[in-house]
């Protein structure tokens, strides 16, 4: 969200979260569909009103990424979807600052093995990323300036920047 206050654009949140919170058990395989579902809703309403720049706090890839890490497969239709809406960057954050718990995100103890999975299905994707890094304030500045870079040299109409 603080990217696109920056920017004065629209941000997707994460539906996940708020799926998550609906449900009284633990989200299993059969809720990706779902999640991919509501996401790509989440992504299309406030598409059709952005600007020149979208910022998405996660999109199917994500959804891609943990349905591997928790049950090791994936439904061919969320990867093809994710492969098809890949934004013009991603901005792949990285594993040096402190793991938070919350009320989603566990695994803490398995940090490494998530971030290894992100850069894989990013390859894997053919997506263009940009690592950062360092402290909040640094990684800030660092991805603002990577979308300025975008900016600069890519064409605006249409153009999306996904976060993770």
């Amino acid at each position: 969200m603080q990217l696109a206050s920056h920017f004065g654009v629209l941000c997707v949140p994460e539906f996940v979260r708020e799926y998550a919170a609906t449900l009284d058990r633990p989200l299993d395989f059969r809720d990706h569909g779902p999640i991919a579902v509501g996401q790509t809703a989440r992504e299309d309403e406030i598409i059709a009103r952005a600007s020149r720049l979208l910022i998405q706090d996660t999109d199917l890839l994500s959804t891609v990424v943990y349905c591997h890490h928790y049950f090791g497969r994936c439904p061919a239709f969320i990867e093809e979807a994710a492969i098809l809406r890949r934004p013009a960057l991603y901005l792949l954050l990285d594993i040096d600052v402190p793991w938070v718990a919350d009320d989603v995100r566990d695994r803490g103890d398995r940090r490494e093995e998530v971030q290894q999975l992100f850069e894989s299905t990013l390859h894997r994707f053919g997506a263009t990323f940009t690592r950062i890094h360092g402290d909040w304030s640094t990684r800030f500045t660092r991805a603002t300036e990577a979308i300025d870079q975008l900016l600069l040299t890519r064409v605006p109409d249409g153009l999306k920047t996904g976060t993770e």
